[in-house]
């Protein structure tokens, strides 16, 4: 979509307002929203300012002018405000020169796609993410200097087979580990996904289903595959939509990778593929049909797997779902249909739908640095050949423990990650598509969730030791 088209739709939906919508360093959509009236084809070119300094992990107090760039192509009506307003994803750049900023997400995105180009390897890289959510109708929670911890309730949730309610308790619910996928009325939330679903649908996205997850109260809907910055922006607006769906609901969404101890948590199974001159470049006639450009793709995920948890899982919570016994992808490597490795080639019916699908990644990540990286840990597999090794082509999960102590893991802590990065990052600063600046200030972040958690005494230590 050109400018003058984005123009036309502002005017066609006779919207009041512009919503001018970024992505800080941890993944949090921010906004700023202006006058309508105020927006032209000049004002795509030369931007809106704004306060960087306010944003954790940007600017300092004493430089903190900085430029958004709206995209129009990204332009989609607001479905949630009272007054009519248009939104438009944006970048961001330095004011006085007009590059991108080096610690912007999504320039991070656009510069991975220039260097995909620049490789020769391929033209283009298409993302299919696949990001699970908990639905509830109650949270609390308290971290003050007396009082630590969180209560979460549904009224569908496994645990309330026995509650008192005043019209009675009906009694269809799905067990733990039994969510996935009994029809209504067990499955108490069809109508809900579907709206959300529809609410996608109505502002221009792709989408194709919904369902209920593993988990009691856990839910996916299915994004269709798109190139890798228009998908990070997808993936924001599906984020959004299911929150506010949820809002007008009365039930509150969250996209934490482990809010409830003892079931399934959620993951953002991740799938992609590369086409260079129209051709899927992953199809081929190796092992299960693909390239071997394919194959060294996975080995670069493998590789760099440790490294890209602090991207693909960047929270504390991540390692509450990264543990064995709950379909966790922990094992690096990789097999053919087999959903126990952290890399699976999911079974595809033409060459055009021949992916990779990385299984760890938790929707809690950035998605622009998350997709980001996974592509240039991808790239750096086929410009080094990396030998993915055999495929295993068994339940992991069952391996006697000699067997299963020759597979290496993925991180176990963000803190784990954390030191990964520090040693494995020359494959991101490649094309300077991340930059050392960037990482060492998203570390650096990181590290002050690791500290308010470690510091923090949990719950379950006051369980184990109060009585010691």
């Amino acid at each position: 979509m050109s400018v003058s088209d984005a123009m036309k739709m502002i005017r066609d939906e006779e919207a009041a307002y512009v919503d001018m919508r970024f992505t800080d360093p941890c993944g949090k959509l921010q906004h700023v929203t202006v006058l309508a009236g105020q927006v032209d084809e000049d004002f795509f070119a030369e931007g809106f300012m704004f306060d960087g300094s306010s944003i954790a992990g940007w600017k300092s107090i004493d430089e903190s002018d900085m430029k958004l760039i709206p995209d129009p192509a990204s332009i989609y009506p607001d479905p949630f405000y009272a007054e009519k307003t248009a939104c438009l994803h944006c970048s961001v750049v330095e004011p006085d020169t007009g590059a991108s900023y080096a610690r912007c997400p999504r320039s991070t995105a656009q510069r991975a796609e220039a260097y995909l180009k620049s490789s020769g390897i391929g033209d283009q890289v298409f993302i299919g993410p696949e990001a699970e959510f908990f639905l509830f109708d109650d949270v609390r929670f308290a971290n003050t200097i007396n009082k630590v911890g969180y209560e979460v309730d549904a009224a569908d949730a496994s645990w309330n087979t026995d509650t008192a309610y005043d019209t009675g308790n009906l009694g269809h619910r799905a067990g733990v580990k039994g969510g996935y996928f009994p029809v209504n009325p067990t499955d108490a939330s069809q109508d809900l996904r579907s709206e959300m679903l529809s609410t996608m649908k109505s502002i221009g996205m792709k989408v194709d289903k919904h369902h209920h997850e593993v988990a009691s109260c856990q839910h996916e809907l299915g994004l269709v595959f798109d190139t890798l910055t228009r998908q990070a922006d997808e993936l924001q607006k599906y984020k959004y939509v299911v929150h506010n769906v949820a809002q007008a609901y009365g039930k509150s969404a969250t996209f934490m990778p482990k809010p409830i101890a003892g079931d399934n948590g959620t993951g953002m199974h991740v799938n992609q593929s590369i086409r260079k001159g129209g051709r899927p470049l992953f199809a081929g006639e190796k092992y299960a049909d693909l390239s071997q450009e394919a194959l060294w793709y996975i080995g670069g995920l493998l590789r760099h797997a440790r490294a890209l948890n602090a991207f693909t899982n960047p929270s504390t919570n991540s390692y509450k779902r990264l543990i064995p016994g709950f379909e966790a992808p922990v094992l690096r490597a990789y097999s053919a249909r087999n959903r126990s490795g952290c890399v699976r080639i999911p079974w595809a019916e033409s060459p055009g739908a021949k992916r990779v699908e990385a299984r760890f990644p938790d929707p809690s990540a950035n998605p622009y640095l998350c997709f980001s990286a996974l592509l240039m840990a991808g790239l750096d597999g086929i410009r080094n050949r990396i030998d993915p090794g055999e495929a295993q082509d068994k339940d992991l999960y069952d391996l006697p423990p000699e067997e299963l102590a020759g597979i290496p893991t993925v991180c176990a802590s963000l803190r784990e990650a954390l030191e990964a990065l520090e040693t494995d990052m020359d494959f991101l600063l490649e094309g300077n598509v991340f930059t050392r600046d960037q990482i060492e200030s998203y570390k650096a972040l990181k590290r002050e969730e690791v500290h308010a958690c470690e510091h923090t005494p949990h719950p379950v230590e006051f369980q184990m030791y109060y009585s010691c």
